[in-house]
């Protein structure tokens, strides 16, 4: 029987932002969402990507000599440059870049491989109540290896968080729903023309998914990413404390301030970007007045302050 093999795009290890503890996450390829504000654009699709930095080339000419299509150029006045249109993803040219100048983004693992390298934490997360936690992307568009190594991680003890968008099928979440002990789940936007304009697609499977999971009694966590000018709205808000009422065993929210750590990760792929460079990280004063409002309508925040 061949094994099961999963596409993802980083495991990082000593996360303490993605669910209780210290954490390794596991970054899977692939979502159904295209988030104008999107920070992890490497995970939206499965394909693998070629990172280039120019800035860290030492000039060994190792992968002008081995790449098969002729990729590279060195331009007098602009140093190294890639003629991505010619480049094939093989990867050849990053096998040996050791200024890290290159990288090949995606790269497919079997559950045996991936839990090995969690496991290599396990002392951490027993003593602080961390585990293993799956994100992307989205991780229930891989849904063959989400199950299969959340399986393999409660069998070894761990605790297991789901980050999930909420945009899939529920028979996906139904085949995790005895191995996830918290899911963190994503509300972009309540209203659903917005949703729409900011993700591509509507907001009502998401919701239906979220009631589902609470009536199936599974722990959640809302997280949700506020970006200035988009869906910092008193309107927004209300909507998520009237959701929030409405689903009483939520363990509360989370505010997720916005960052333009995706707009350098699009320049080092080459990927197209979908508008996040008019968007402004926002300041510790406006994150604290999110929560406040968020708290005034009885939302129970564990953001600090």
């Amino acid at each position: 029987m061949a094994p099961i093999l999963g596409r993802v795009f980083d495991i990082q290890r000593f996360s303490i932002h993605d669910g209780p503890g210290i954490r390794t996450t596991v970054f899977l390829k692939g979502c159904s969402l295209r988030c104008v504000w999107c920070h992890n654009p490497e995970g939206i699709d499965r394909e693998r990507h070629l990172s280039f930095v120019a800035r860290n080339c030492i000039g060994c000419g190792y992968c002008f000599r081995v790449c098969p299509n002729q990729v590279h150029v060195m331009d007098s006045e602009k140093g190294h440059l890639l003629r991505r249109e010619k480049c094939e993803v093989c990867g050849a040219c990053a096998e040996e870049c050791y200024a890290k100048a290159l990288e090949l983004v995606g790269r497919d693992v079997t559950v045996e491989d991936a839990l090995a390298e969690v496991m290599r934490d396990q002392p951490f997360y027993e003593t602080s109540g961390g585990g293993l936690t799956l994100s992307g992307g989205e991780p229930l568009a891989q849904i063959d290896f989400t199950e299969a190594l959340l399986r393999a991680a409660k069998e070894a003890g761990l605790h297991c968080a789901v980050e999930t968008c909420g945009h899939a099928p529920f028979r996906a979440f139904k085949r995790v729903l005895p191995y996830v002990d918290l899911y963190l789940y994503d509300i972009k936007e309540t209203d659903e023309r917005r949703h729409e304009e900011y993700t591509g697609a509507p907001n009502g499977v998401i919701f239906e998914n979220l009631r589902a999971l609470h009536d199936a009694g599974a722990a959640i966590l809302l997280r949700l990413p506020i970006v200035p000018g988009l869906n910092d709205r008193d309107d927004h808000f209300e909507n998520v404390a009237r959701l929030m009422r409405s689903l009483p065993r939520l363990r509360g929210a989370e505010i997720m301030p916005y960052h333009r750590l995706g707009t350098s990760k699009r320049e080092r792929m080459g990927l197209a970007s979908v508008g996040d460079a008019i968007y402004e990280t926002p300041s510790k004063e406006a994150v604290a007045g999110w929560v406040e409002a968020l708290r005034r309508r009885g939302v129970a925040v564990i953001n600090e302050g």
